[in-house]
């Protein structure tokens, strides 16, 4: 009775484990490694244009330092970006950016912008 027993008790916890990798990558970040994807880099773009909106700055955008991807109700795109500021002699500083869309929809919500000191 005991060697059936941990048998079920094998088998559920390797369900278990299973279905948590499983759901980790699906609501995980993820990370890409191609930097230059005109998709991303477009993201990038948008969420510099944002910001300056939103703050009145005057940021220029270089280019995507580090990606990550996280699926949600949509997409999330969690960038350091490269960017060069005009109200400070172009200086060029990264940013941590979290951009929220749904690509099929055309959809875009920059969630925050913040300088990495």
């Amino acid at each position: 009775m005991a060697p059936k027993f941990l048998s079920l008790q094998v088998i559920t916890f390797s369900i278990l484990l299973a279905s948590s990798s499983i759901e980790a990558s699906i609501s995980g970040w993820n990370p890409i490694s191609n930097l230059t994807d005109p998709k991303v880099v477009q993201i990038g773009k948008f969420a510099v244009k944002e910001h300056n909106k939103r703050v009145n700055a005057l940021l220029s955008f270089v280019s995507i330092v580090k990606r990550e991807t996280q699926i949600v109700n949509g997409m999330n795109y969690r960038l350091i970006i490269s960017a060069l500021d005009a109200l400070t002699a172009n200086a060029e500083s990264n940013y941590n950016v979290i951009v929220w869309g749904k690509p099929w929809k055309k959809k875009r919500r920059l969630i925050s912008f913040e300088k990495i000191s």
